[in-house]
């Protein structure tokens, strides 16, 4: 239960500096979402290291897929689906973690992390940097990605694939420079919030079968 309750406060706490942050810049809606959305990836090593187990962590997982169901159909926390285009891109979010958990927990639990990170860091910083700094942009699906924001994400992806790479002791390959071109080509789906879900889902499979071999 001790466990349970830490991750909690986690969560409760992210809100809590969002809306700090919302006190003071509310113009700036897409810097609260990824204080959100950066600021939750490191619930799974955290979740791992404090030792709760996998049916737990799928529970918590679950229950809050189901909380931001409620919220983005009531809006009771606006902040959190406050954007600019129709997206489901916070109910992908919490299915992707839910698929992780259940797939990676105890039987790759770098696959888990790298998926995990890349959508929380490499996602997240691409799109705040993206925005926040002009450079050479171009549309996918009516979304607008940018040279900036592109090359953040994949350098990003690369250097958490490397990184957990480094301490599983896993050979350098050229894999890991191909995941990470394939998860920045993912990234450029972001219709109605798609790479939410095919970002971290698949470059855990492809970490599993590319490197943690």
């Amino acid at each position: 239960m001790l466990s349970v309750f830490l991750i909690i406060i986690y969560v409760i706490s992210i809100f809590l500096i969002t809306l700090t942050f919302q006190r003071f810049n509310n113009n700036n809606k897409e810097l609260l979402r990824k204080i959100i959305h950066i600021g939750i990836g490191p619930l799974i090593p955290i979740a791992k290291y404090i030792g709760i187990n996998q049916n737990t962590a799928q529970y918590v997982a679950g229950f809050i897929f189901l909380l931001v169901f409620i919220n983005y159909i009531y809006k009771l926390f606006p902040i959190i689906e406050d954007v600019d285009r129709k997206s489901y891109g916070t109910l992908f979010y919490c299915l992707s973690f839910f698929t992780l958990i259940s797939l990676f927990w105890d039987k790759e639990p770098e696959s888990l992390i790298v998926g995990c990170f890349i959508m929380a860091f490499g996602d997240g910083f691409a799109g705040l940097i993206g925005k926040s700094f002009k450079s050479r942009s171009w549309k996918v699906f009516n979304q607008k990605k940018s040279l900036l924001g592109t090359s953040t994400m994949f350098l990003i992806s690369f250097s958490i694939i490397l990184i957990m790479s480094f301490i599983s002791n896993y050979q350098f390959t050229f894999n890991y420079i191909l995941l990470a071109l394939i998860a920045t080509c993912l990234e450029q789906f972001s219709f109605i919030g798609i790479d939410n879900l095919i970002v971290p889902t698949i470059s855990a499979f492809l970490y599993s079968y590319l490197i943690a071999i």
